[in-house]
């Protein structure tokens, strides 16, 4: 929970029920969740499954799926993958019972991924970015629609508690009109991830950014345009679009995210800053605990006029709060807080961003 360091107070009741929306004790009594996972390639495969696996109360992990044998070979003695059940997408589709699955897929695998399971009838967690084609996205989100299915995004920082803080200050009219939005997200990536993410086009802004690109999109909605600025440092060894600047024009509001992926203290300074006609909130660093700073024109509920910080508690695992939300969703008991419009929104401005010039 976050509390201010000037009062320690606890204030915990600003914060919405998403960010803990469902809790292993309250899940005891309920049928288990059947949920499978296809793929281990993607960077966060491994944190998803750990995630689910803490839960199983709440979820019954009935097999992980990857075509790779090398890679099966790999992974079925390590955490978390070991003493999983390795099954074909064909079987695992097919188990009895199974109401979800965690695509974590190669990047270029996730929508088509999505769209077999989704044409199975499943319920999905998807991993990001969807894909480098915008029509394809809408095409997966048309099919959810039609079967009544639901698609969550893997954009961990929507369950972030510093975010969901921001979120609720920004709803409650702390920070009055939001003007200005900026943010950083980037890392030092060495030569064998270099030559991996110089397959996408849009580089570290495709892949790492659309984190932070999600949030401009939840908080200001779709930009009415996007202009991007790429740089490829090292043109002699490869196209990675390794620094890059996007900068989303709305009617009065400007917002800018930087990715730099040549950025040796990169993690350390990954930040996003919300600046409104009454205030600013700036978070930084955003993991593994984040730290608000909010600086206030005046008093408003248990928080000064002028700056102060907003202490989180570490969060129980970095995906934890998305699963325990899924979990909700599927059992009936909300509505996912990020619909189909939003998703698709966030998609068209990572590919703008990106400079992959989607189809309008």
């Amino acid at each position: 929970m976050p509390a201010s360091r000037s009062s320690r107070r606890d204030v915990l009741k600003i914060l919405p029920a998403v960010a803990f929306a469902g809790t292993a004790g309250a899940a005891a009594a309920k049928p288990r969740i059947r949920v499978g996972q296809i793929g281990t390639q993607h960077a966060h495969a491994a944190g998803k499954l750990d995630s689910i696996l803490r839960f199983p109360e709440i979820f019954e992990v009935v097999g992980v799926v990857e075509p790779d044998a090398e890679r099966r070979a790999l992974l079925q003695n390590q955490a978390p993958y070991a003493g999983q059940t390795w099954l074909t997408e064909e079987e695992l589709l097919s188990t009895e019972g199974l109401q979800a699955v965690a695509v974590e897929t190669e990047v270029s695998q996730l929508v088509p991924t999505a769209m077999r399971c989704l044409t199975a009838g499943k319920h999905i967690h998807l991993d990001k970015p969807a894909g480098e084609s915008l029509d394809a996205c809408r095409a997966m989100h048309a099919l959810a629609a039609e079967r009544g299915l639901t698609i969550q995004m893997g954009y961990m920082l929507r369950y972030n508690p510093a975010f969901v803080f921001a979120h609720q200050v920004v709803r409650d009219g702390w920070l009055g009109e939001i003007t200005e939005i900026s943010g950083m997200m980037g890392k030092l990536i060495n030569d064998k991830g270099r030559k991996e993410l110089a397959g996408f086009e849009g580089g570290g802004m495709f892949e790492l950014a659309c984190h932070l690109i999600d949030q401009v999109v939840a908080f200001l909605g779709p930009p009415s345009s996007v202009t991007a600025f790429t740089h490829r440092t090292y043109p002699e060894k490869d196209r990675f679009a390794d620094n890059q600047l996007a900068v989303f024009d709305y009617p009065k509001a400007l917002a800018t995210i930087r990715c730099n992926h040549i950025d040796p203290m990169g993690g350390p300074r990954r930040q996003f800053n919300l600046t409104g006609t009454h205030g600013t909130l700036e978070i930084r660093p955003l993991e593994p605990t984040p730290l608000v700073r909010l600086g206030l024109d005046q008093a408003r509920g248990d928080f000064k006029k002028g700056w102060q910080d907003v202490t989180f508690e570490p969060p129980s695992g970095r995906y934890d709060a998305e699963f325990l939300d899924l979990a909700a969703v599927l059992r009936g008991e909300k509505k996912l807080a990020w619909d189909a419009a939003h998703d698709l929104a966030t998609h068209e401005a990572v590919l703008r961003a990106a400079d992959m010039h989607p189809t309008a």
